[in-house]
């Protein structure tokens, strides 16, 4: 096992290496943006029965296997200079006057040998969501009764190559969209959420297209359901449908690996932070730290990896232990007492050893050590479906879940002036930061700038990167305080919350 270990820890390590190329993955029909994007390359049409769906020519340029976020406008020269592990140069969207939504700070850089690419990705869009059941004629204008607009940022830390990462990129807004189409009216809707939906056309049983039934006729007493709860549901179906359409696309167009997803939509006057792995984000509100998402590791979700690995002990094979040692038991411990704890314990108890206890350990180490089955240090994210304990067929998919955490800030509630802003990092920036220096960093270049300067929140997240990767010596990449810096991707996305735009 300690063999299997050690190749388990040089295949993480190798995983940087040539990349295969890979065809993009077919997109979701029909998504529209309330704002015009960058050039990019066209989308597939909305498909209709009978329809052929159209799809660009797989050229060099779009099977490329380093890509960088659209609204970077990398040039050529620019893409070389993204990719360089030697210079590591931040990258930023230009500073041309279009700005991303809210004038929105954005930061990025390489890591320093990890993998052989950048597996970061980031999207940034304004999302126009039409009711499923508007006729086809209907306007497009965001109009009530008609739609609604949702701003959506995102982060995606890949692991084991990029290909996940860059398809959660272009998609998981759109499945988020989808999501909302039944919703439109209900969202706009004081009164509380119908229990049941009448059918919809086409359907048995549908009569009228314009009424809701009303709950209070089949059912008393019910639970109270609030329009947030709505929408937190429909993010977490968005991040189970991204996971399935990468289950069923990873063979055909290769979406190797895995990713961590950080998204924030604002809809409706609040923010929806969901997490799913150890990406973070947090709130700066006049000094104030909010924490708005906590991290998923071998070590925050133990017992819930521990309760599957005990009700279902097939997943561990004749090769693992849901059961958590201090550290690994000898056989020479066989028959005695050692310190312990299992699915149910937060503290510790003493237990004869037996024969399985000599077992590898379900989860193992400690802090950014630590691993499910000695092989991946995150427990939430999208993909991994191939992922296997190596040198083994045990597939290590079950214990990871694809379902974010969210939590809600409503911004109505205060009253937020331009130095409030939401700060979301990739771990390659929380590794070797905590959160009262990115506060400390957050005043000190915010108070540098004018108050309606829309550049401020890019130079912050520039600041951060910067104090993040450190600088280059003869001992690698250091920190002022001499410290390793990040050797990770690192990326950053600052969101003022006081800044332009009404929260009405």
């Amino acid at each position: 096992m300690l063999n299997r270990v050690r190749s388990a820890v040089a295949h993480l390590v190798s995983s940087g290496g040539t990349p295969s190329q890979r065809p993009k993955s077919p997109d979701l029909p029909n998504a529209t943006s309330a704002t015009p994007a960058p050039p990019e390359t066209p989308k597939s049409p909305l498909a209709r029965p009978g329809s052929e769906v159209w799809v660009p020519p797989k050229t060099a340029e779009t099977r490329a296997s380093f890509s960088r976020p659209t609204f970077l406008q990398l040039s050529p020269g620019g893409l070389r200079r993204a990719d360089d592990h030697a210079g590591r140069a931040v990258q930023s969207p230009p500073d041309t006057g279009r700005r991303l939504p809210w004038s929105t700070g954005y930061a990025e850089v390489i890591n320093a040998g990890k993998s052989r690419h950048n597996e970061d990705q980031a999207c940034c869009e304004v999302v126009y969501v039409e009711s499923r059941r508007s006729g086809t004629g209907a306007s497009k204008e965001p109009t009530r009764n008609q739609g609604l607009c949702f701003y959506y940022w995102g982060l995606f830390d890949g692991h084991a190559g990029g290909g996940a990462a860059e398809m959660a990129s272009r998609l998981l807004h759109r499945h988020i969209r989808e999501q909302l189409k039944d919703l439109v009216e209900i969202l706009q809707d004081p009164l509380p959420p119908p229990l049941c939906l009448q059918s919809t056309p086409g359907t048995p049983g549908f009569s009228d297209p314009s009424h809701l039934v009303s709950p209070q006729a089949y059912w008393s007493p019910q639970k109270e359901v609030t329009h947030e709860s709505l929408v937190i549901g429909a993010i977490e179906n968005a991040f189970q449908l991204m996971d399935e359409q990468m289950a069923r696309e990873r063979r055909g167009h290769q979406v190797e690996g895995g990713c961590c997803a950080l998204v924030v939509v604002y809809l409706l006057g609040k923010m929806y932070v969901a997490n799913a792995g150890d990406s973070r984000a947090i709130i700066i509100r006049n000094g104030e730290i909010i924490p708005m998402s906590r991290e998923f590791t071998p070590e925050t979700e133990r017992q819930r990896l521990q309760l599957l690995g005990f009700l279902k002990p097939e997943l561990l094979g004749s090769e693992f232990t849901h059961l958590e040692f201090p550290r690994r038991v000898q056989p020479k411990e066989l028959g005695k007492r050692m310190l312990y704890r299992d699915q149910n314990m937060t503290g510790w108890a003493y237990k004869k050893i037996e024969l399985e206890d000599l077992r590898f350990p379900l989860v193992c180490g400690e802090g950014k050590k630590a691993r499910v089955m000695a092989t991946i240090g995150v427990t939430r994210g999208l993909g991994d479906h191939n992922l296997k304990v190596c040198s083994s067929t045990l597939a290590i998919k079950p214990f990871l879940s694809c379902f974010p955490e969210v939590r809600v800030y409503d911004l109505t509630q205060y009253e937020h002036c331009p130095d409030d802003v939401l700060v979301l990092g990739t771990d390659g920036l929380w590794d070797v930061t905590n959160d009262c220096e990115v506060a400390a960093t957050v005043d000190r270049v915010l108070s540098a700038h004018e108050p309606n300067d829309p550049s401020r929140y890019t130079a912050l997240a520039q600041a951060l990167v910067l104090g993040a990767r450190g600088i280059p010596r003869d001992r690698g990449w250091r920190l002022p305080n001499n410290k390793l810096g990040s050797g990770d991707d690192i990326s950053v996305f600052v969101i003022p919350l006081g800044g332009p735009g009404s929260y009405s």
